[in-house]
C-alpha cells in the first residue's frame, strides 16, 4: 500500500525528532569504545577480544541493515522506527545484563539490527519531507543526531562505565531510546508520499552497476580517513608528544568539528550542488590527510588541524545522501541503508589497511597512504560521475 501524506508545515518538528533519533543510535554505537577495558576486566577478555563488541556491531550493521530495510518497506515509517528505537533500546538492556561475553556479543547484534532500520530510514523521512532544494540540508540536520553522539558518546561512557559500572552505560542509552521512539510515534506522520520496496528491490539495486559505483564512494571516502583516525591517539602520543589532556582536547575537536561540517555540508550541497561539494571534499582530503605524516606541530595549531579536518572530512554526509536519492528516488530507503553500510565497511577496511601500513613503515606512513586511499576515492567519484551522467558542467 502507497503511503499518502502531503509534506506538512511542521515538518521541522519530525525532522528534529528523526535527528533525536540518530542521537540515540550513535550514543550506543559509540558507548562501548570507553569502556573496553572494564568491559575486558568483567569478562577476563583481551584486548583484540574484547574489541569484538565494535567488530560484532559494525559487521552486523552493514549486512543487516539493507535487508531489514527492505523487508520491512511496505510497513508504515512510522512504525518502522518506533519499533526499531524499542528493540534497540531492548538489545542494549541484554547488554547491560549480560552475565557472559556471549551474550553481550548477541545483545551488540541485535543492536546492530535496529539500528540499521533506524538512521536509513530517518534520513529518507527527512528528504521526503523536503522540497528537492532544501533535501540535503534536512538529511544533514538528521546526522546531526549522530555527530553531536561523537562528541558525547565517547566520555559518557568512559564516565559511567569507570565511576558507576560499564553496566550503567547501556542502562542509560535503554532509558534514552524509550522516550524517544514515543516522541517519533507522536511526531512523525502515520503516512508518508513513498514508494514502498522490498527485497526485490534490494536485488535491483545491488546489481544496479552505477547506483553501486556510487555507493562505494561513501566506502572508499571513509577508508582513507579511518585510514588515520582509527590509530589517531598514538599518532598523537608518539609523534606530537601529546599527553591524556591534550589528547582529549584532540578528540573534542574532532567531535566538533563533525558537528560543524555536518551542518556546512548540508548548505554546500544545497547551493553548489551534491557533486561539485563532493568532488571539493575528496580533492581536499588528499592534502589534509598528508599532513599527518609531517607532524608536529604547536599544540593549538595541532588542535586547529584536527578541528578544520574533521568539520571538511565530516561534510561529505548530506551530499552523498542526498546524491544517492537522486539517482535511485524509486527506493530512497534501500540506497541509504546500503549506504549506511558503505560507512561500516569503510570505517573497517581504513583500520585494516592502517594495520597494514604501520607494520610496514611506522605511524608516520599513515598520512601519505591515507592521501592515496583519498585519490582512489576522488577517482571513484569521478568514475560514478561520468558513468552516472552528474559530472559538474565545467563551463
Amino acid at each position: 500500500m502507497t503511503e499518502t501524506v502531503q509534506i506538512q508545515s511542521g515538518a521541522g518538528k519530525t525532522i528534529a525528532v528523526l535527528s533525536m533519533a540518530n542521537f540515540v543510535i550513535g550514543i550506543g554505537a559509540f558507548v562501548v569504545i570507553g569502556m573496553l577495558e572494564p568491559l575486558g576486566a568483567a569478562f577476563g577478555t583481551q584486548p583484540g577480544v574484547t574489541g569484538w563488541v565494535l567488530t560484532a556491531y559494525a559487521m552486523s550493521y552493514a549486512v543487516l541493515s539493507p535487508i531489514l530495510v527492505s523487508a520491512t518497506g511496505r510497513i508504515g515509517r512510522r512504525r518502522v522506527l518506533a519499533f526499531a528505537l524499542v528493540a534497540f533500546g531492548l538489545a542494549c538492556l541484554v547488554c547491560a545484563l549480560a552475565n557472559s561475553f556471549a551474550l553481550l556479543i548477541a545483545g551488540r547484534v541485535l543492536a546492530a539490527a535496529a539500528a540499521g532500520m533506524v538512521t536509513p530510514v530517518a534520513a529518507a523521512v527527512a528528504a521526503g519531507l523536503s522540497p528537492p532544494e532544501e533535501r540535503a540540508n534536512a538529511i544533514a540536520t538528521v546526522f546531526i543526531g549522530m555527530t553531536l553522539a561523537q562528541v558525547f558518546g565517547l566520555p559518557l561512557g568512559s564516565l559511567l562505565a569507570y565511576e558507576i559500572g560499564w553496566r550503567s552505560a547501556f542502562l542509560a542509552v535503554t532509558l534514552l531510546a524509550m522516550p524517544v521512539a514515543f516522541a517519533v510515534w507522536r511526531l512523525v506522520p502515520s503516512g508518508l508520499a513513498f514508494q514502498t520496496v522490498g527485497l526485490a528491490d534490494l536485488r535491483r539495486t545491488l546489481v544496479n552497476g552505477p547506483v553501486m559505483l556510487a555507493v562505494a564512494f561513501t566506502a572508499t571516502y571513509l577508508a582513507a580517513i579511518y585510514a588515520v583516525y582509527t590509530y589517531f591517539t598514538p599518532i598523537l602520543s608518539t609523534r606530537a608528544n601529546f599527553g591524556p589532556a591534550q589528547i582529549s582536547l584532540a578528540l573534542l575537536a574532532f567531535g566538533l568539528g563533525a558537528v560543524v561540517g555536518n551542518i556546512a555540508g548540508g548548505r554546500m550541497a544545497s547551493r553548489f550542488g551534491a557533486m561539485p561539494t563532493l568532488i571539493l571534499l575528496a580533492a581536499a582530503q588528499v592534502g589534509w590527510l598528508a599532513v599527518f605524516s609531517f607532524l608536529p606541530g604547536s599544540t593549538l595549531g595541532i588542535i586547529i588541524f584536527v578541528f578544520a579536518w574533521s568539520a571538511m572530512g565530516w561534510s561529505f554526509v548530506a551530499g552523498q545522501q542526498a546524491r544517492l536519492i537522486g539517482l535511485l528516488p524509486e527506493a530512497p530507503t534501500v540506497v541509504l541503508a546500503l549506504n549506511a553500510a558503505a560507512i561500516y565497511v569503510g570505517t573497517a577496511l581504513g583500520a585494516f589497511v592502517g594495520s597494514l601500513v604501520i607494520a610496514g613503515f611506522g605511524l608516520g606512513g599513515l598520512g601519505v597512504a591515507a592521501a592515496i586511499g583519498a585519490l582512489l576515492a576522488l577517482a571513484n567519484l569521478i568514475a560514478s560521475a561520468l558513468v552516472s551522467g552528474d559530472m559538474p558542467n565545467r563551463r
